[in-house]
């Protein structure tokens, strides 16, 4: 079975909703992890895509997602800035690029950043795609076509917006804005010329089924880059005693959403210093790309080491996209 899906979907075809299900049932699920890394290789080569990002404004937002620190719903005594350092964030995207990280985002709290905070985040964008090669990218929340306009002019690449879980489960998790909002904001930054990055987080409560609905919508909307976050329950919101997934969990996962999403970049995300001992397997079932540094609101992971590992597992870090850009720009 896993093999006749695996050679149909390297000839262009697809993965069914009812392949999905039965394979989550697969005796041997070392099969299913194998046909994910084949997918992976064909379709997306060995290079491991590393982004970072930064949080530019943080805490009090209005929305009421359950497990956000930033969240004014909850008590988590999480830092509260209006606006970072702008010259503080031009230096850790040149740091990153240094680094060869290969994408750089803003991101900021709230349902949608202010008009005056996006103009000087925007001069903020302008002025590192004038010092570095690094690919610039934004998440800004539920911005409309104008102010997604004013990002892709700033030479923001991509914009970031995760519809989260499964439509048939946002409403558990979320009732401050809906699923229709995300594919809204989703639609109007892709019609502005700008690359999709939307994912979401497993390990809310949501069953396996739900994760496949998920993986299924990111498929309909044809995202390009995927980022899977593993929950990290912060004490103080309404998640905090979420029972952690099995390691078997996670991993069928990240296969589950490669075949479904073939030729899109699974990206390791949130929630990674959770699931570091299998983080070998996992490079094996699948993912294609990884945020490497600091998250939000939590410490994350070490470049140098996250670039070694990468490495140690057969992946390139020669950024000639990179190389290419600054080519360009000379």
């Amino acid at each position: 079975m896993v093999q006749e899906i695996t050679e149909r979907i390297l000839q262009g075809g697809a993965l069914t909703h009812e392949e999905a299900l039965a394979l989550v049932h697969l005796e041997n699920k070392d099969e299913l992890y194998r046909a994910a890394d084949v997918l992976r290789r064909h379709f997306k080569g060995d290079f491991m895509e590393m982004c970072s990002i930064m949080n530019a404004k943080s805490g009090k937002c209005t929305q009421n997602c359950k497990w956000c620190s930033q969240s004014m719903f909850h008590n988590t005594n999480v830092e509260e800035y209006e606006l970072v350092d702008l010259k503080e964030a031009e230096q850790l995207a040149e740091e990153n690029a240094s680094k060869g990280v290969y994408r750089f985002s803003l991101v900021t709290s709230g349902r949608a950043i202010s008009n005056s905070n996006l103009d000087k985040l925007c001069g903020v964008y302008k002025s590192i795609q004038r010092k570095t090669p690094i690919h610039l990218c934004a998440s800004m929340g539920l911005l409309n076509r104008s102010q997604l306009g004013k990002l892709r002019e700033a030479g923001v690449g991509h914009y970031h917006c995760n519809i989260e879980t499964a439509p048939s489960f946002f409403k558990e998790v979320c009732t401050s804005h809906t699923m229709e909002d995300k594919i809204r904001t989703i639609k109007a930054a892709r019609a502005t010329g700008m690359g999709i990055c939307s994912g979401g987080i497993i390990g809310m409560g949501e069953t396996m089924e739900q994760r496949i609905e998920m993986a299924f919508t990111l498929s309909e909307l044809e995202i390009e880059s995927i980022p899977l976050n593993v929950l990290m329950p912060v004490e103080g919101t309404r998640l905090a005693a979420a029972k952690p997934l099995s390691d078997e969990e996670v991993l069928t996962t990240f296969a589950l959403f490669r075949l479904i999403n073939p030729k899109a970049n699974i990206r390791l995300a949130g929630g990674r210093n959770l699931i570091s001992h299998i983080q070998d397997r996992a490079l094996k079932a699948g993912v294609s790309a990884a945020l490497v540094g600091d998250y939000l609101t939590t410490v994350g992971t070490n470049i140098n080491q996250d670039k070694e590992a990468f490495s140690g597992a057969g992946f390139s870090l020669d950024h000639e996209l990179l190389k290419e850009k600054t080519c360009c720009k000379a």
